[in-house]
């Protein structure tokens, strides 16, 4: 019994056992009362004429059902279910609790049927608690019928050990190919789905299933990805310090300021890279710590044009602030926030031509956020197929330029964490004409 489908049709077999002896009782209870019931009227009836005939022969009950006075009932059984009683209450044809002479009570003289011969009552017909006696064709037909009422039983018992095998093996499948689909997942094989075959609560449990598989699958993907991402970015830079350190060492090259700033560059190229998985870390496990003070929009979005004004002017692209003085203070990490909007500048700076605009803005937000941030570019936009992954770590809609340019495609990873952070979301817009990030604080 450790098999849900062998439980799950003992139990509907079970239940239809129960229904159909419940059923069959309940059928044969109620022919038994309905049968008794129409041989008791039958044999009221015939008795009511047997006993008017006799009374009109003979104006008297003297000697009526009694053998000793050379009278039977005629085409009646040895017993009937009735007394009589005359005029006067005195049973004259004796049945059940009531003997022959008594006197009935005029209480259950009232249960009785009277018998009237020229509209006088001359007796009365008194029921007896007790079944009515059955003839052999009688009992035939009753024995028939509780054979029926038994092969019916059978017949529903077989239709429900066959249902029972069919449903069970219904409900039960979904759920095989569910855990045959969880061991492959424990094994390692992370990417399994599994039909949907009904819209009810197991076709929901399948279909969950399916959307986590797809996304421990993916993830899983992301990892292995970023994994590999993570050894090139730090080869990268490891494999320029090494050639110039054996270069030095064996006198290949001298030292010279250009040659250390050139491998000051990498070393600090491998903090940054260090700096932003530590930062990723700290966020994925909620120790992201926040110095949060009161800070005006304005004097946020102010700094963060100031420190990139110069790189701004030297590629001839205008950074604007467009923020209302009056916008209340609002609490946050100025250090974190400042990060935030410099990876969204320092992105907008790649991307943006010359003559091109970099607008900062902040507004007012409605609904569940209080502030409004935006940083908007007039650059040539981003792919719509880059559009769902720009936020994943490692992600590089244009390799070619990122990489060689130094970034580790951590910065836009980075800013969703710290705006998560701090209870905000951040979420993109990009066109031919340009791209917008909106963050709401």
């Amino acid at each position: 019994m450790h098999s849900l489908r062998l439980k799950l049709i003992f139990t509907f077999l079970a239940i239809s056992l129960a229904g159909s002896l419940i059923a069959a009782l309940i059928v044969r209870q109620s022919n038994e009362r309905a049968f008794n019931t129409l041989l008791r009227e039958q044999g009221q009836v015939n008795f009511v004429d047997e006993a008017l005939v006799y009374y009109e022969a003979n104006g008297s009950w003297e000697g009526f059902g009694r053998r000793d006075h050379g009278h039977e009932f005629e085409g009646q059984r040895a017993q009937v279910p009735f007394a009589l009683a005359d005029e006067y209450g005195r049973i004259v044809v004796e049945n059940g609790p009531f003997r022959r002479g008594m006197v009935v009570p005029p209480e259950q003289l009232a249960a009785g049927s009277p018998l009237t011969v020229d509209g006088a009552v001359v007796g009365i017909v008194l029921p007896v608690n007790q079944p009515p006696p059955r003839n052999l064709v009688e009992q035939a037909y009753v024995r028939q019928m509780n054979r029926a009422l038994l092969i019916g039983a059978l017949m529903a018992t077989a239709v429900a050990v066959v249902l029972a095998i069919v449903l069970a093996r219904t409900l039960t499948r979904p759920l095989q190919e569910l855990s045959a689909a969880s061991r492959a997942m424990a094994a390692g094989n992370l990417a399994q789905q599994v039909p949907v075959r009904t819209h009810d609560e197991l076709g929901d449990l399948a279909t969950t299933f399916n959307q986590m598989s797809a996304e421990l699958a993916r993830a899983n993907q992301q990892r292995r990805q970023m994994t590999a991402d993570i050894a090139h970015d730090l080869r990268t830079p490891l494999t320029v310090l090494s050639g110039y350190l054996e270069a030095m060492e064996d006198g290949t090259l001298s030292p010279t300021s250009a040659r250390w700033r050139m491998m000051q560059q990498e070393v600090d190229t491998l903090k940054r890279l260090v700096e932003d998985l530590r930062t990723l870390s700290l966020a994925d496990a909620g120790n992201l710590a926040l110095h949060k003070e009161w800070l005006a929009p304005h004097e946020l979005l102010s700094q963060v044009q100031a420190a990139y004004a110069q790189q701004a002017a030297a590629q001839n692209v205008q950074l604007v602030v467009d923020a209302p003085p009056d916008l209340p203070p609002i609490q946050l990490d100025p250090a974190r926030m400042r990060q935030v909007l410099g990876n969204l500048v320092s992105n907008a700076l790649r991307y943006t031509p010359e003559n091109g605009r970099i607008t900062l803005a902040a507004r007012s937000a409605s609904q569940d956020y209080t502030l409004q941030l935006t940083v908007a570019d007039t650059g040539a936009g981003i792919p719509p197929e880059d559009l769902p992954h720009i936020f994943d770590r490692f992600y590089r809609g244009d390799k070619s330029r990122q990489e060689g340019e130094g970034e580790s495609g951590l910065g836009l990873a980075i800013v969703k964490s710290l705006v998560a952070a701090h209870g905000g979301v951040v979420s993109v817009a990009s066109a031919a004409g340009g791209t917008t990030f909106t963050i709401l604080l």
